[in-house]
């Protein structure tokens, strides 16, 4: 189950830079995660949860997940096409000669915190 080693890393990286900003709490984290990444969105979820909720800083924090279809450009013709995780053939020229442009992404989008109350003086 690899989804539990990215949700640590997205947790780690979510929760330092929560802690870097001056932030009370973890409230939520946005995902971006290409399908051909393999992995699977209610594992990423289980282990999220399963990550957060023995920590007041995390407990309860949501975790909105944007999976990235996969999309190639073929280097015969140029066409751009959007594909399952096993079809990348070109539709336009049917060539087989094609480079992965989207969907292996993994990346933190944003964070969203509670941060103190200010003085206000």
């Amino acid at each position: 189950m690899h989804e539990l080693g990215i949700m640590t890393g997205v947790v780690d990286a979510a929760t330092k830079a929560a802690h870097e900003a001056g932030a009370t709490r973890l409230i939520g984290v946005t995902l971006r995660i290409g399908e051909m990444t393999e992995a699977v969105e209610d594992a990423l979820n289980f282990a999220f949860e399963a990550l957060t909720e023995a920590d007041d800083f995390t407990k309860g924090a949501a975790l909105d997940i944007i999976m990235v279809r996969p999309k190639s450009i073929c280097l015969e013709c140029g066409a751009e096409f959007e594909h399952d995780r096993f079809q990348i053939f070109c539709p336009s020229c049917d060539s087989f000669a094609t480079e992965l442009i989207a969907g292996r992404e993994l990346q933190i989008d944003s964070i969203e915190v509670d941060l103190p109350e200010s003085s206000g003086e």
